[in-house]
């Protein structure tokens, strides 16, 4: 329930506080006084997007503050979700910067205008004629409809398996997709592959392959040079082995005689050991070096290959081009185990089709029942509001679409005459007829599920005398529950209140200002006075106050 509301700097308001209770608060005032302005200030605790426009001084900021107490709201999980500190008495505060900033805060954090939106819906049901247009959306007729059949838990249990179908029938949609798509490139990727597994690829085959053509393609210079170096070596007179050999000979003599000369000596002798290593592997080279022309041919050819797969794919070397290859066999083998995963899916959808079947006969068939309970409470509470002759046609029709509420089609109509057609509610009731079919609805569904505070704006436009009475005795029969506020401009309503508060305007050092105060006893007859007779009372008018407040 709302226990309190501040405003300070808002349009016509400088600062304004008041605590509210439990039961049925009464809000009158001269047209023009002011009201509007309360609702717009508690509409942007409810999350309606701010006004710059709005600030009375545009130096300094708005700020609206309400304080609620949703002990009973069972909102936690809904704090949790949302990341906020719960607390019993959650304070909800909005500021307009001078800058045209807004801000949101529950329980002192900051939130985004779509939590604080969510939240509100949670906490104040503001009705004005505008939202009695809801009356006639099928969303609010199933809402009526499901409250009084109990579905809140088939529908949460179908809502979720209704977005997993959903999520399912998209993927299904997008294999389906990709098989169209693969099949188009089905025979082109399976021609690129056979070609590539052909190919027979290994990562370092082109490297050696070009070491090896060049040795073959020039084989005769190279034994040519390989014989050269092997006769500068071992060359009997003059070769490098041989003159080595004098000089390892020349040191082996003096590697006694100092530590000098007999480094000297292991350097000569290391240097004559490798060269000599050397010399066995040219000569090892040489031997096994021959022309294989076929061999050549055969390099040639696969070089060849290669170098024209790499340009066909855009390959800068092997590893790339195996890359390649391995993506078309992943390919291919997505394409063969297509229709396997299809066939899965599909099964799946086949599943979860036969679940919401299952869940959205179990919502018809607990509409069906509840219908007629409906259709009774409301024309006999419609009939003690001066309607005895409505009477509702409410058809409902399961079929075989998937809907986010069940699989139902709804025909809400209604007659407000004896012998006349059945309509659609927009085309059969009048303002006036909605705005009490609407404060009907209320009444029965305040009887099944926990609604929370509610704020009726002249939900009594179009009615007067018995008929404003019975509203009257409405409100305040909802107040046993729930925590009621009504603005009206009718004595009869007014009279019903556990409180009254007044909206007012009064000039301060010459700047209009927007007051609301909490009226006592006294207070109340007068104001009741005024509502029947105007600002000249008589006594008549104070007589009647009394009574209506007696």
């Amino acid at each position: 329930m709302l226990k309190s509301l501040s405003i300070k700097n808002y349009a016509l308001i400088e600062n304004l506080h008041v605590s509210f209770d439990n039961g049925l608060s009464i809000i009158t005032g001269e047209t023009g006084g002011g009201k509007s302005i309360l609702l717009q200030g508690l509409s942007l605790i409810l999350g309606k997007r701010a006004d710059f426009s709005s600030l009375k001084d545009n130096s300094i900021k708005c700020i609206i503050e309400a304080v609620f107490d949703i002990t009973n709201y069972d909102l936690k999980s809904f704090f949790k979700d949302e990341i906020l500190d719960f607390d019993d008495q959650t304070i909800i505060r909005r500021e307009i910067l001078p800058s045209g900033k807004s801000r949101a805060f529950v329980n002192d954090s900051p939130v985004q205008l779509k939590s604080l939106q969510l939240l509100g819906e949670r906490l104040i049901d503001i009705h004005s004629q505008h939202e009695t247009l809801q009356i006639v959306d099928d969303n609010y007729q199933f809402k009526v409809i499901d409250a009084l059949a109990g579905n809140a838990s088939l529908l949460k249990r179908y809502r979720e398996e209704l977005n997993q179908f959903r999520v399912a029938r998209k993927e299904l949609d997008k294999l389906m997709k990709l098989k169209s798509e693969v099949i188009k490139e089905q025979d082109y990727n399976t021609f690129l592959l056979n070609e590539l597994l052909e190919a027979n690829l290994v990562e370092d085959e082109l490297v050696e392959l070009e070491e090896e053509y060049e040795t073959l393609n020039n084989v005769e210079d190279i034994k040519e040079k390989l014989a050269t170096s092997s006769q500068i070596l071992n060359d009997e007179e003059q070769g490098v082995m041989s003159r080595l050999s004098e000089l390892k000979t020349n040191f082996t003599k003096l590697a006694n005689l100092s530590s000098n000369y007999n480094d000297l000596f292991e350097r000569i002798r290391s240097s004559f050991i490798e060269l000599d290593d050397i010399h066995i592997e040219i000569d090892r080279l040489l031997e096994h070096l021959e022309a294989n022309p076929e061999r050549l041919e055969q390099v040639n050819v696969r070089l060849g290959i290669l170098n024209n797969l790499l340009l066909k794919h855009g390959a800068m070397d092997l590893r790339e081009l195996i890359s390649i290859r391995d993506q078309l066999l992943e390919k291919c083998s997505v394409t063969e185990n297509l229709d396997d995963t299809i066939l899965k899916k599909e099964a799946e959808l086949l599943e979860k089709q036969k679940t919401l079947d299952h869940l959205s006969k179990d919502i018809h068939e607990k509409r069906r029942l509840a219908i007629p309970n409906l259709k009774q409470q409301l024309e006999t509470i419609l009939k003690d509001l001066g309607m005895p002759n409505a009477k509702f046609s409410i058809q409902l029709n399961y079929t075989t679409n998937l809907f986010s509420n069940g699989k139902d089609e709804l025909l809400f109509l209604f007659s407000a005459n004896k012998g006349g057609n059945f309509l659609e509610l927009k085309k059969a009731a009048s303002g006036g007829e909605l705005s009490r079919i609407m404060l009907a609805i209320k009444w029965v569904l305040s009887n099944y599920i926990k609604l929370p505070t509610i704020m009726f704006d002249e939900i009594d436009t179009g009615v007067s005398g018995e008929i404003s009475n019975k509203m009257g005795e409405i409100m305040l029969d909802m107040s046993r529950s729930m925590q009621v506020f009504t603005i009206t401009h009718l004595p009869q309503i007014a009279a019903k209140g556990h409180y009254h508060f007044k909206v007012y305007k009064e000039d301060i050092n010459n700047i209009t200002q927007t007051k609301l105060i909490r009226l006592n006893h006294d207070e109340r007859i007068v104001e009741i006075a005024q509502m029947l007779g105007g600002i000249e009372m008589s006594s008549s008018a104070i007589a009647h106050a009394k009574e209506l407040l007696n």
